[in-house]
């Protein structure tokens, strides 16, 4: 293991967090919530692929 990569464990925590979000929003029966929490998902997890690939392009994985 070469070290900690920082910026992949921020979008794996905003990712977790973004789940988290969901399910909060589903008990409080926000849709506005739900909705919200899933752009965000899939708008942190698309940097956090899109990171990963300029970075294995790079050789730094």
């Amino acid at each position: 293991m070469k070290g900690i990569k920082w910026i992949s464990l921020v979008f794996a925590i905003l990712s977790a967090v973004s789940m988290m979000g969901i399910g909060m929003a589903i008990a409080e029966k926000s849709v506005i919530g739900v909705i919200s929490c899933i752009v965000a998902l899939i708008i942190i997890m698309g940097f956090g692929f899109k990171n990963k690939k300029k970075m294995r392009e790079n050789g730094e994985l």
